[in-house]
């Protein structure tokens, strides 16, 4: 009997492909009538008929034995379909119904077909039952295929919220302009997001430097448009251009929205008009309200969902903070610059040592924001530290950790640690942190590469815990050759990730060409799954090597060329150009342990400093270097050695191989010493002490002619 109803069953598809496409239509129409729902989406009617066909012709290909169930592929336009319900919001559970009831409507249509063919009650009901099963396994094996499609959907909406949420904190409230502000938030929200974007702010907060309350309670507020993009056209719909005042009537959604202070997605179209969906939120920040702000879509063919409104949320607070920055500005000019200080961008620090440029990126998937961070840290002498580390975890336990980490490395970098040191130093503060953990917050650990670039000497001294090792590009003119740029990868201990506890870290030292480009990056640039750490390795030292841009746009091109496409990971990266301190900017003085020698250094100075066109400093620089020298030769070992550098300040060090650190204290009235250390904390700007495997140096910091008491 078995093979009987093989046959059958062959035959009944071979009877009903001709009319496959009739079948589908009769098959939708009993999913109209049941699931009206899913006949609201435009997009998914106008594919219906050819995903219900394609799922006919599947399954009667698995009837007739040309296809295993288990291998069997779901159409093209199912997938499609899957697709576009994601992008619309439409649940899951909605698609995975119609799969159901699709099957169980052509199940009916098979039996009735099989009727017709055989009047043989026990063959047709075998063969209903080995329907039934084959259905069964196909709408397993296809609602597995549609889960995955639209889960990969949303987390590639999610991948553009939050790229759109974190571009929208660095390009929204670059100033304390109030009209500004708002023009970057419907400049932003009309690239890629929405067709027109307007911002409307209550007319009350522009007067008077906002000294007026805003009148909640009146039933119409008056409201300002402050901008539109795209600039306003011969829209009917939106007569109201910038500039102009306009309240908004106390029946309509704008009203509703002003009064309620709750967001509302818009997707009724109003007679005459030709928006097909609307996005209407309150600004509001620190619990007063400022304005509306619309998101209009009305050439797109997709229309908002709950996803866009969400992003629409984020990206309006971190508007409205910024708006009612300005505004507060107009309030209390002294109070707004000091929050421009603490909340906008500053300038980068003055140095002499690198061009640096960075990036960060999140990951792509929902695990959330992790613990990758960056840093450039100018340091005494001319020299910058250039800082990469990584958090393991994801999420805000993963992000705090990240801020205590760098926190903790620039504390430790302020004091001129080493980079062994410092990295065992921090890994000290891993170890402590470790045990303040709570039960469930999971394992502590990060990795970090710590960097020291000296542009006097163009030595690079660095030190991994657990770190990648960074990417060296060496300019041709540096080897003296005509062929392009080289890329190295130093050969250097990568040592254990911090947390492990009492295992070393060593330092690599290696000389760089002026003008070579360092780039210091997170693994989440290079590791993906499915993709050889070697082929992205090689795509980096490719996009290195393509030519001598500037650091922002070397950072650009290293993205586009080697970022991988599917990341799970984030990515920090920073890639700094090395320059090298002029010599004429350098002078350096070899002196005997010979309190003698404190005349010849003040002498040395003096014609330095006349050199350089700084007299004015010469009587400070002097005594800071008398008192320097005098404290090296008394309590120090040699040999001893003075060093002027000039760059954003003058910097006086002395090198002995003394590694006893010097200590400020107050000498009493009868002392003959003791007032050295304090009469050059009085004199400089700034002054440490820095050691090496060799000794120590001293140096002292003052700041040049003209700029106002700014160190670099």
């Amino acid at each position: 009997m078995g093979i009987g109803v093989d046959a059958f069953l062959r035959r009944l598809a071979q009877e009903l492909r001709p009319r496959a496409e009739e079948s589908a239509g009769l098959l939708l129409r009993r999913l109209r009538d049941d699931m009206p729902e899913l006949w609201e989406q435009q997009d998914i009617a106008e594919l219906a008929l050819e995903e219900t066909a394609g799922h006919i012709t599947r399954f009667l290909d698995v009837l007739e034995g040309r296809v295993d169930v288990a291998e069997v592929e779901a159409p093209p336009e199912a997938l499609e379909v899957t697709r576009q319900a994601a992008r619309r919001g439409l649940p899951i559970s909605q698609l995975l119904r119609s799969y159901r009831l699709g099957h169980m409507v052509l199940i009916q249509l098979l039996q009735g077909e099989a009727a017709r063919l055989s009047d043989d009650r026990e063959l047709i009901n075998d063969a209903g039952t080995r329907l039934v099963e084959a259905a069964f396994a196909y709408v397993d094996r296809g609602s597995e295929q549609v889960v995955v499609a639209y889960q990969e959907e949303r987390d590639r909406r999610l991948q553009r919220r939050l790229l759109l949420a974190n571009e929208a904190s660095r390009r929204i409230g670059t100033s304390l302009d109030t009209a500004r502000t708002a023009e970057e938030l419907a400049e932003f929200g009309a690239e890629d997001f929405a067709d027109v974007v307007t911002v409307d702010l209550l007319d009350s907060l522009l007067h008077d430097g906002g000294d007026r309350p805003p009148d909640t309670a009146a039933p119409a507020p008056l409201l300002r448009r402050v901008a539109r993009r795209p600039a306003p056209d011969d829209d009917a719909d939106l007569p109201v251009v910038p500039g102009r005042t306009h309240s908004c009537p106390a029946e309509s959604e704008q009203a509703r929205v002003l009064a309620s202070e709750q967001p509302r997605l818009y997707r009724a179209t109003a007679p005459g008009t030709g928006h097909r969906s609307a996005l209407l939120l309150p600004l509001r920040a620190r619990g007063n309200p400022l304005g509306l702000v619309q998101f209009l879509r009305h050439r797109t063919a997709v229309p908002f969902d709950e996803d866009d409104l969400l992003l629409a949320q984020e990206i309006a607070a971190v508007a409205a903070v910024s708006i009612d920055n300005a505004l507060r500005y107009n309030q209390e000019r002294t109070t707004a610059l000091t929050l421009q200080r603490s909340l906008l961008p500053q300038r980068a620090v003055e140095q002499s040592a690198v061009d640096a440029a960075s990036r960060y990126l999140p990951n792509d998937t929902r695990a959330g924001v992790g613990g990758d961070w960056y840093d450039v840290i100018p340091l005494s002498g001319a020299r910058v530290a250039l800082v990469v580390g990584d958090v393991v975890g994801r999420g805000l336990h993963a992000a705090a950790t990240m801020g205590r980490l760098r926190t903790a490395v620039r504390s430790f970098a302020d004091i001129d640690l080493m980079p062994d040191e410092l990295l065992t130093h921090l890994d000290d503060v891993v170890i402590r942190l470790q045990r303040e953990e709570a039960p469930g917050d999971g394992e502590l650990s990060a990795t970090c590469l710590y960097a020291v670039y000296d542009p006097v000497s163009r030595m690079c001294t660095l030190a991994s815990a657990g770190h990648v090792a960074p990417a060296v590009a060496t300019p041709p003119y540096a080897r003296g050759v005509d062929a392009g740029w080289s890329v190295d990868f130093p050969e250097m201990s990568i040592g254990p990730p911090l947390g492990l506890g009492g295992l070393p870290f060593e330092t690599t030292q290696f000389q760089l060409a002026e003008g070579s480009l360092l780039t210091l990056y997170t693994d989440g640039l290079i590791q993906s799954r499915g993709r050889d750490v070697d082929a992205a390795r090689a795509a980096l030292c490719d996009a290195l090597t393509d030519g001598p841009d500037a650091p922002e746009e070397i950072c650009d091109r290293l993205l586009a060329a080697v970022l991988p496409r599917n990341r799970s990971d984030d990515v920090a990266l920073l890639v700094a150009r090395t320059r090298a301190l002029d010599p004429g900017h350098v002078t350096t003085l070899d002196l005997p342990p010979d309190p003698a020698a404190v005349s010849g250094a003040r002498g040395h100075t003096a014609r330095t400093l006349a050199a350089w066109g700084l007299e004015e400093l010469a009587f400070a620089t002097e005594l800071i270097v008398s008192e320097l020298v005098t404290n090296a030769i008394r309590y120090g070992k040699a040999p001893i050695q003075l060093r002027l550098i000039l760059q954003s300040t003058l910097t006086c060090e002395v090198f002995d191989t003394n590694s006893t650190s010097p200590h400020l204290r107050h000498a009493r009235t009868f002392d003959e010493g003791g007032r050295g250390l304090l009469l050059v904390a009085q004199l400089a700007e700034r002054w440490g002490t820095r050691h090496s495997r060799e000794g120590k140096a001293i140096w002292a910091e003052q700041a040049l002619p003209g700029t106002d008491g700014v160190l670099g």
